[in-house]
């Protein structure tokens, strides 16, 4: 598969919360970070998402805030 976006973070799934509407995915990408998504119950279910599994998480955004203490 060809994406146009660069920032592909690959790991595993580590955790995920289940919402009535949405839930939040936690993917391990190595060296101590791990990055979440909230998506819909529904993608989650779609996607076969559980904790072991191996996903990458795709970042495409027009803005990236950065900030320090």
């Amino acid at each position: 598969m060809k994406l146009s976006a660069r920032n592909q973070l690959k790991g595993k799934v580590v955790g995920i919360e289940e919402g009535s509407v949405n839930g939040i995915v936690k993917i391990d990408i190595g060296g101590g970070n791990v990055i979440s998504s909230t998506i819909s119950m529904a993608a989650i279910k779609d996607l076969g998402l559980s904790i072991g599994s191996e996903a990458t998480a795709i970042v495409k955004a027009t803005s990236v805030m950065l900030m320090v203490d």
